[in-house]
């Protein structure tokens, strides 16, 4: 089935609004997913320092959600406490991006997003574009939207290009969350394609495996696709393996928080395992992401990967379910070896193996 960008743009109306920006009180309001699915509520921000607060305590999630929210971020370093001239903007500028980046250290779209917003307000103020604050905030308010609007018009795009490798009764296996919530637009990365088959009366449904330790499978994933109306099954992480060893997927498709020049996939802890098993049973394995997720400099070994508190695999929600004080290691995020990856999805094309020749084909030009 056919359909065109503007077209899909023309129809996608999201129940699901993660991120919203109040231009008349210069605050971003936020849907709070660490207390999803229980209670919808929201958080209204108004700084840097709160925003960067948001970003570490994953009340906001996700690469893309996360960049926009950053961008957002660095807007409010100027409308919290506005500076009386250009040069103090610009120093506010400086310390908000230092704030936002400490929040999250492997998600590569929170520094592309506020190195984004901070080269681009120099530029103005030396390029005699903004000549007073007022002015200078209006035009980061205008970036920080077409990041957002950007981000939407890639994730319609990747659907799109995600379509062609769904057919029609097929079952996706995902990991974590890689919807809408995930990237602050209601569409998403990995769910993208699902979505845009669903639009079109495809008929797919979804396998979600609870993701621990924080469970955004069990807790976004599957909130989001029934809000939605697609069908979702939820799995135990343990049972990736014997879902696909049965036949119960046809594909996998999972979002990415970075991914390298040579196709190295940093996504969210537990990818690596469903790529293996999906490689070994001859199941297609795809990454989705947008071009602002690819590092181009950066090798394997430099990524440093997250570490998060050990009480977050102690307990679930607060509660113990293990010897107090037992020693844990609670990575985030785990890297998947290109070996394991059948294509990339992205919004300027897919990009198919060998990806050290084709990574750049794709995201350079």
């Amino acid at each position: 089935m056919k359909v065109s960008l503007k077209e899909l743009k023309e129809n996608f109306n999201p129940k699901l609004k993660p991120i919203i920006w109040n231009d008349d009180k210069n605050t971003l309001t936020l849907l709070d997913q660490s207390a999803l699915p229980f209670e919808t509520t929201y958080v209204e921000l108004k700084d840097p320092e709160g925003i960067s607060s948001a970003i570490k305590l994953m009340k906001v999630r996700g690469a893309p959600a996360i960049g926009i929210t950053a961008a957002y971020g660095m807007v409010t370093a100027l409308t919290s406490d506005t500076p009386v001239t250009l040069e103090e903007a610009i120093e506010k500028l400086n310390k908000a991006k230092k704030v936002l980046d400490q929040a999250r250290p492997t998600a590569v779209n929170l520094t592309w997003a506020t190195s984004n917003m901070l080269n681009n307000a120099k530029k103005y103020v030396e390029q005699g574009e903004a000549k007073s604050v007022n002015e200078l905030i209006l035009l980061l308010k205008r970036d920080a939207k077409k990041i957002f609007d950007d981000e939407l018009e890639a994730e319609l795009q990747m659907g799109l290009y995600g379509l062609e490798k769904i057919n029609d009764g097929d079952t996706i296996l995902t990991q974590c969350n890689a919807g809408g919530l995930a990237t602050g637009t209601g569409l998403g990365t990995a769910l993208a394609p699902v979505k845009v088959a669903h639009m079109l009366g495809i008929k797919v449904s979804v396998i979600a495996p609870e993701t621990r330790p924080w469970l955004q499978g069990s807790r976004l994933t599957v909130y989001e696709l029934m809000t939605d109306g697609i069908p979702v099954t939820l799995i135990a992480d343990t049972a990736v393996g014997l879902v696909m060893y049965k036949g119960m997927v046809n594909s996998v498709m999972v979002g990415a928080d970075r991914i390298l020049s040579d196709g190295h996939v940093f996504n969210k802890i537990g990818t690596f395992k469903e790529a293996v098993i999906a490689h070994e049973l001859g199941i297609p394995f795809y990454a989705l992401a947008p071009i602002s997720t690819f590092d181009l400099k950066s090798r394997v070994e430099d990524v440093k990967i997250e570490e998060r508190d050990p009480d977050e695999v102690r307990t679930i929600r607060g509660i113990p379910i293990a010897p107090e004080g037992v020693k844990v290691y609670n990575p985030v995020f785990d890297v998947t070896p290109p070996k394991y990856v059948t294509a990339i999805i992205t919004e300027k094309g897919i990009i198919y193996p060998p990806f050290d020749k084709n990574v750049r084909k794709i995201v350079e030009k």
